[in-house]
């Protein structure tokens, strides 16, 4: 009879609730507590529930949040970096069509020999002057390496090949260990080739190839190389450097204007 009782009272409260349980035991004060019981055990794991879940809402808002502003940055990051290149890269092709332009343009007609007139004999009036002590070494410049690079750089803009390549010399001799050692041999050499002094020109283009070989102007390097080469008269070595951008490096602009110096050769 008892068992009957407690399954009546469990029944009752299933499905109706703790009311409906309450009213089924409350002539038995051992079912009315354990009923009790039952029902504030409930209460407390639909509370603990609630919590939980609240935490883990709590927790999700505020990953969600995170993840936007990581977005965000990425985005500005991706956002930067793409200007950057492409200003770097419209410097380069600014800077390169300029140079070309240079190239193309006729040699200056030379100028005429000085007039040679005979010194007066020596007297002590007009004795020559005593020898002058050589100057001192010039002092380690100013500055970081990249800055003194993008002074030398800014001259080269400016077409003031003379002095650029007075500052890259320097740069070379001051931060021989510079990451940017390897541009600034470069853009050395392309100050004598501007100024169509390949015989210059030609052994600063090879120190690129042999000082730096893993250097990202190899390929202009070498083009350079036969350009000079051929301009020298030795269209031998000039085809041998052209093919060699043509086959270290293909798919690049340098070997596609490797091959059309080869074309121009050929005629």
């Amino acid at each position: 009879m008892r068992n009957l009782q407690i399954a009546l009272i469990s029944a009752a409260f299933v499905g109706c609730g703790y009311s409906a349980a309450l009213v089924a035991a409350r002539d038995n004060p051992t079912d009315l507590k354990v009923a009790d019981l039952e029902a504030r055990l409930i209460r407390i794991e639909r509370i603990m529930d609630n919590q939980s879940l609240i935490q883990l809402s709590t927790e999700v808002e505020k990953l969600r949040s995170e993840n936007k502003a990581l977005r965000g940055e990425l985005d500005k990051l991706r956002y930067d970096s793409t200007n950057s290149d492409s200003r770097q890269r419209e410097l380069y092709v600014d800077l390169d069509r300029r140079l070309q332009s240079m190239e193309a343009a006729p040699p200056a007609a030379a100028l005429p020999p000085p007039v040679v007139t005979a010194a007066p004999p020596a007297t002590a009036s007009n004795a020559p002057p005593p020898a002058r002590t050589p100057a001192p070494a010039p002092a380690r410049p100013t500055g970081s390496d990249q800055q003194n690079y993008q002074a030398a750089f800014d001259l080269i803009q400016t077409r003031k090949y003379e002095d650029a390549s007075r500052a890259f010399r320097d740069f070379l001799i001051a931060f021989p260990q510079s990451p940017l050692a390897d541009n600034a041999q470069y853009w050395l050499a392309e100050t004598h080739y501007v100024r169509r002094q390949f015989k210059d020109a030609l052994p600063e283009f090879m120190k690129v190839t042999t000082q730096y070989p893993q250097s990202a102007k190899m390929p202009d390097a070498l083009l350079k190389i036969g350009y000079c080469q051929g301009e020298l008269g030795d269209k031998t070595a000039a085809r041998a450097s052209l093919q060699q951008v043509m086959k270290q490096f293909p798919d690049t602009t340098a070997a596609r204007l490797a091959s059309q110096r080869l074309e121009q050769l050929s005629q």
